[in-house]
């Protein structure tokens, strides 16, 4: 019996050991594994992006363990100061959301930015999506994430209600526009404060004014920001005033959005990545878009577009490799459904089938006929850019501070000051390879 008790002790003795052993293993293993994870710093302008980006990134990090993303969003308005601050003094992140076009090609040419070229599946992307993202010695800085629209949002319960049709041409915009102003409807909500707003409103009801050989002769350097068909869509912009809210240039856009979701406003004009604002902050309105207004002379429909932003490597980031197996994976097809699907966008990858119907139609009209974002796509050059004098032009026009003949002879002047030197940078950049 006292065999059979010392035996019963001992082996107790064993056990409470074994047990002490395995949990200090288990806390010293864990204590490894959170070592040898990796965190990536990842800078963003979306704030609005933030639940859906951190799911799409958890499908990332569920297949690379050793891997954790740190998605950090700012303002939009506030984040080229940011980030410009981050990268010039080294403390920045590691992924890093570009602007399109002049945005990413400014980072890139100084030097902030690895090159993507060789990253599986960045090559798989259409051209026109990749050239939004290139430097100027033509590498590629970012991989893009989708192609943005510019339409008219309006709400249906409010078009039903005063047997409204829904508006395809700007006569029928304006006729509309008045209807609901005499039923104490604001017929556009709008905001001004952020000059940004009116190059998008700009942007949006220009194409049916000017049309696509206006934009054909710009670009081929035909003609120039002084011409007549330019001038009609600052007439148009002056006609729209009245049908805009009160005090529009104090209003910013998050009061503009408040208007709608109020249904104090019928309509609201930005880009088609509003949609999931308003399906996230007022599902039970139904909403739908105008994809863009009938060209004065052709009837044509051209859906007005602009490459977004890519996401970029910064250069002196401690985690290369982790950084560009996250943009590996913004790549791939698995990527651009996720995307496509929690954000209702239309992705840049190819063979992504967008799920929401609005988008459908928006990227049907945009396959059927498009037009660029003009004074992004073609006036995004210099310091200051010709978009930013252009914009600033419209605030400055609906103050009465300036006419709209000076406010296309400073954009142009700019723009012409900007492609000077753009040659210059060419130049140096050739004599230093």
């Amino acid at each position: 019996m006292k065999k059979k008790l010392i035996y019963l002790v001992i082996l107790m003795a064993f056990s409470i050991l074994f047990i002490a052993c395995s949990k200090d293993a288990g806390k010293e293993g864990n204590k490894g594994s959170d070592e040898d994870t990796v965190e990536l710093e990842m800078y963003s302008w979306r704030t609005e992006d933030r639940s859906a980006y951190e799911e799409i990134i958890e499908e990332f990090e569920n297949e690379n363990p050793g891997i954790k993303v740190n998605f950090q969003p700012y303002e939009s308005t506030e984040y080229n100061t940011i980030l410009t601050n981050s990268l010039v003094s080294g403390t920045g992140p590691d992924i890093v959301q570009l602007r399109p076009y002049s945005g990413s090609r400014t980072i890139a040419d100084n030097g902030y930015l690895l090159p993507l070229d060789d990253v599986p599946g960045v090559q798989d992307i259409d051209d026109p999506y990749l050239d939004a993202a290139k430097g100027s010695d033509g590498n590629i800085y970012g991989v893009p994430l989708t192609l943005n629209a510019g339409v008219i949002f309006y709400n249906q319960n409010i078009f039903d209600d005063l047997n409204l049709d829904v508006p395809e041409t700007w006569e029928e915009l304006i006729e509309v526009s008045n209807v609901l102003k005499e039923n104490d409807i604001t017929p556009i909500a709008q905001g001004g404060r952020d000059a940004y707003l009116l190059s998008m409103l700009h942007g949006v009801i220009s194409p049916s004014a000017y049309g696509n050989e206006y934009v054909e002769d710009v670009i081929e350097g035909k003609t120039d920001l002084n011409d007549e068909r330019m001038l009609k869509t600052l007439e148009r912009m002056e006609e729209l005033e009245e049908y805009l809210p009160d005090d529009f240039i104090a209003l910013d856009d998050n009061d503009a959005q408040a208007m709608f979701y109020a249904e104090e406003a019928a309509m609201y004009i930005n880009g088609d990545y509003r949609l999931e604002t308003f399906q996230t902050n007022i599902p039970d309105v139904p909403i739908d878009v105008i994809t863009g207004l009938k060209d004065d002379t052709t009837g044509d429909i051209s859906v007005m577009n602009w490459v977004d932003s890519s996401y970029g490597v910064v250069k002196n980031s401690q985690h290369q490799e982790e950084a560009l197996k996250f943009i590996e994976f913004m790549a791939t097809k698995e990527f651009g459904q996720l995307f496509s699907d929690n954000l209702n966008r239309v992705s840049a990858i190819e063979g992504v089938t967008a799920n929401h119907e609005i988008v459908q139609k928006i990227n049907k009209a945009s396959e059927e006929s498009s037009t660029p974002y003009l004074m992004l796509v073609h006036f995004g050059d210099g310091s200051p850019s010709t978009k930013t004098i252009f914009e600033d032009g419209l605030q400055g026009m609906y103050l009465k501070e300036i006419s709209k003949e000076n406010l296309l002879d400073s954009a142009q002047e700019n723009a012409d000051r900007a492609a000077e030197e753009e040659v210059e940078e060419l130049e140096m950049i050739e004599e230093d390879d």
